[in-house]
């Protein structure tokens, strides 16, 4: 996650940046030589130099991973400020893949999972978000996507259940998503308190708070559905725990406008500024 927080727009991370907040964060530099070792021998990254003087290389496959994320935080934020409202139609993802293929196949499970996808039944998903790109990319590249089939439905039981809401209660962990939100709001509260405070802030120890914000945020958000308004609990936690920390990241921006600063810590920012653009429109 630290790792992918400074990449700035170039690809690239600055390795000097990198062992700075790592250590801010109480990492030690053994920890950050192996992580970097580990990331090189994955593929998922180039290095060039040595120790504090070298630069890191995201590949492409890097950057592209890197991009839905961007995708589904922009959702939630739409969804907060009731810019995507539910049209009632449920996704449903369904696949055979036979044991000789059980690589791929679980790797498909997975990947349906992190999209926002449930399981109904052995090999069918449902979500209520538009899933279908992001399944076709991820069947494409496992290799599976003649033995997968996608279809649309307004008209979905389980058993006796049929109301969206409680389908959604039963087939979301909702409880535990919304604890990692309560986690997240607590957190951010305390870095804005920080943020809007009179005490100096060093450029490094902002762009520590900005990592941490990002850290927290994508503990709460990896098991998140990104449920429409509509089918979850009300207050939710997360429309609430969003709130503070874009609130967090206009602050960092206003505290610091390094323009060569990493992609993610403009990116957040600008995802909550289009947001607020749009609703106020």
């Amino acid at each position: 996650m630290l790792v992918h927080a400074l990449v700035r727009e170039d690809g690239t991370v600055d390795a000097d940046e990198l062992y700075t907040v790592a250590n801010t964060l109480g990492m030690s530099d053994q920890q950050v030589r192996l992580c970097v070792k580990r990331l090189v021998s994955e593929g998922r990254f180039t290095h060039e130099g040595r120790g504090r003087k070298a630069k890191l290389h995201a590949t492409m496959d890097t950057r592209r991973a890197l991009a839905p994320n961007a995708d589904f935080l922009r959702h939630a934020f739409r969804q907060d400020a009731g810019l995507a409202p539910w049209d009632g139609v449920w996704h449903l993802a369904a696949f055979a893949v036979p044991e000789s293929a059980r690589t791929a196949r679980d790797a498909l499970r997975e990947t349906l999972v992190h999209l926002g996808g449930a399981p109904l039944q052995g090999g069918l998903y449902v979500c209520a978000n538009t899933w279908e790109p992001y399944v076709e990319e991820a069947a494409h590249r496992l290799g599976a996507h003649d033995a997968f089939t996608l279809l649309t439905t307004t008209d979905l039981r389980r058993g006796e259940t049929q109301e969206p809401a409680e389908l959604a209660r039963s087939l979301w962990p909702l409880q535990e998503i919304a604890d990692r939100y309560h986690r997240l709001g607590r957190i951010a509260r305390s870095r804005l308190d920080r943020l809007t405070g009179p005490a100096e802030l060093s450029s490094s120890a902002l762009l520590t708070i900005a990592i941490e914000l990002a850290a927290e945020l994508t503990r709460a958000m990896e098991p998140d559905p990104l449920l429409p308004p509509q089918l979850l609990p009300r207050p939710w936690p997360g429309a609430r725990a969003r709130e503070v920390v874009a609130r967090c990241w206009a602050a960092l921006r206003e505290r610091d406008r390094d323009e060569a600063r990493p992609t993610l810590f403009r990116l957040h920012a600008d995802i909550t500024r289009e947001t607020t653009d749009r609703a106020t429109r």
